[in-house]
């Protein structure tokens, strides 16, 4: 070697790694890059395979924010607790669906000549299957016993979606840091069937105006409802992309899960997490 003999770099970067934990060993990378297996030799195979897992690592990392989110909200006692933190985790996920908003534009260069080479090799493998989704609507208050279903052949994962069905959602222990708050929120509203999705109540709206119609004075809690719409909305954008790049692919075609695809899709679209946050911007 008459470069580098010290196996250093110009500028002090090391060469020699043999005693040194490296970027990949640090990532895993040897692992994580050798799990794209397509099942045919069709070229854009690899797209959809790495788009469906980056997707995946992304809602990972939302679900660690989600469930920090909601463990500081809840551990709040009263008007001494600091809802800013959450703040930070709230709007992280915000960000991440907007780069799996991203990620769609990617999957919707293949064309539905593409996806129909190797599509029939995908089984009845779908979407609708990733318990970490369900997990995350779950979290947001979309709860439905019957999305524990296509898990039951898992029994870990269904034990832990089953777990977050039966715990407060976002939102619920929003509702109840509100009545903490000296809120006059409805006793059905903080104690309640965790697994049945909330759908509004007067005494929540009340708070949320309240809030909103003096901003100075609840300014944390004003904040933290535009936290909430916020990530709601980037969600809705997240589904809205959803649909238009499956009808776009596949047309009115079924899931490969059996679902009834875009009609399934678009029905969705329908359903709000945070459904006072909305209602309340009518009566302002």
């Amino acid at each position: 070697m008459t470069e580098n003999s010290g196996g250093i770099l110009p500028g002090g970067a090391h060469t020699d790694f043999r005693k040194e934990m490296t970027y990949g060993d640090y990532l895993g990378l040897d692992d994580l890059l050798a799990c794209q297996q397509p099942l045919s030799d069709q070229h854009d195979e690899m797209l959809f395979i790495v788009i469906h897992q980056t997707t995946e690592l992304w809602m990972k990392l939302a679900l660690h924010e989600l469930s920090e989110a909601v463990r500081s909200l809840a551990a709040i006692s009263g008007t001494d607790g600091d809802i800013r933190p959450a703040f930070k985790m709230l709007a992280r996920v915000s960000r991440i669906q907007s780069q799996l908003i991203q990620s769609w534009d990617v999957l919707s260069t293949l064309t539905p000549a593409d996806y129909m080479k190797f599509r029939d090799l995908l089984g009845h493998s779908s979407g609708f299957q990733s318990h970490q989704y369900r997990m995350i609507e779950f979290m947001l208050g979309n709860k439905n016993a019957a999305m524990l279903e296509p898990h039951r052949d898992r029994p870990e994962i269904h034990d832990r979606l089953e777990a977050v069905l039966d715990a407060p959602s976002l939102y619920d222990e929003t509702i109840r840091l509100l009545a903490r708050r000296g809120f006059d929120i409805a006793p059905e509203c903080i104690d309640r069937n965790w697994r049945q999705r909330y759908s509004g109540h007067p005494s929540v709206r009340a708070a949320w105006l309240e809030i909103y119609r003096n901003t100075e004075t609840h300014w944390d809690l004003y904040e933290l409802g535009e936290e909430l719409v916020d990530l709601e909305d980037w969600f809705q954008q997240w589904r809205f992309r959803h649909v238009t790049t499956v009808e776009r692919i596949i047309g009115r075609k079924r899931g490969t899960g059996g679902t009834s695809g875009v009609d399934y899709l678009q029905n969705a679209l329908n359903i709000r997490f945070f459904v006072d946050l909305w209602d309340i911007r009518t009566e302002l």
